[in-house]
């Protein structure tokens, strides 16, 4: 199933040259993981406690870019400067979650202005850390860390942040959101189970 994972390797390529000059200036893993987590978590206060304000919603599209980013940076990091370890693997599956719970759950009362109800965001936001849970369980079963799609990591963030930027350049609001929430929920739901098949498969 086609996922925005697949264009990981060409993005790290992108950021190899500012990863080797971070390495090079002390910067470890673990560092940029709780950086990650940090930001995620400020943004995501800073957006729930202005809710109904259009160009806040921005905040979305900037701040997951970045933890993408980050994400990629800690990971290149750890894989190509000797810097791997296994609080960094802890550290890393939980800023994950940390940071979706967050982010996620921020969009209810951010969004709530606009029509939008708790109950798909909530439904959303809780299906999003299913598939992150069930992704890291693939090891437990014999199985490798699963990644598949259609709505991992990087595709909820991609998905998001387009949804905010659209309302914040003026879309107005409505049932629609509900639906999109909705919509985005049973595709994370849909990826749980992929993952675990998968998993169980051994693929």
């Amino acid at each position: 199933m086609p996922s925005i994972y697949d264009l990981k390797p060409r993005f790290q390529a992108l950021l190899r040259p500012l990863v080797a000059g971070l390495a090079a200036g002390g910067v470890t893993a673990n560092q940029v993981t709780v950086g990650a987590a940090v930001l995620s978590l400020v943004a995501a206060a800073f957006v729930a406690l202005q809710p109904g304000v259009r160009l806040v919603l921005l905040v979305y599209p900037i701040v997951l870019f970045l933890r993408m980013s980050l994400n990629a940076i800690d990971g290149m990091l750890a894989r190509e400067h000797g810097q791997k370890s296994r609080l960094g693997a802890i550290l890393n599956e939980a800023g994950d979650v940390v940071s979706d719970a967050a982010l996620y759950l921020a969009l209810a009362p951010a969004l709530a202005p606009f029509g939008a109800h708790t109950a798909p965001i909530v439904a959303f936001a809780f299906f999003a850390v299913l598939t992150e849970f069930v992704g890291v369980l693939g090891p437990t079963v014999g199985s490798t860390r699963r990644y598949d799609g259609p709505m991992g990591k990087s595709d909820r963030a991609v998905a998001i942040g387009l949804l905010a930027f659209v309302l914040a350049l003026g879309a107005p609001g409505g049932a629609w959101l509900d639906a999109v929430m909705a919509l985005l929920a049973v595709l994370c739901l849909w990826t749980a189970i992929r993952r675990a098949t998968r998993a169980l498969e051994g693929g």
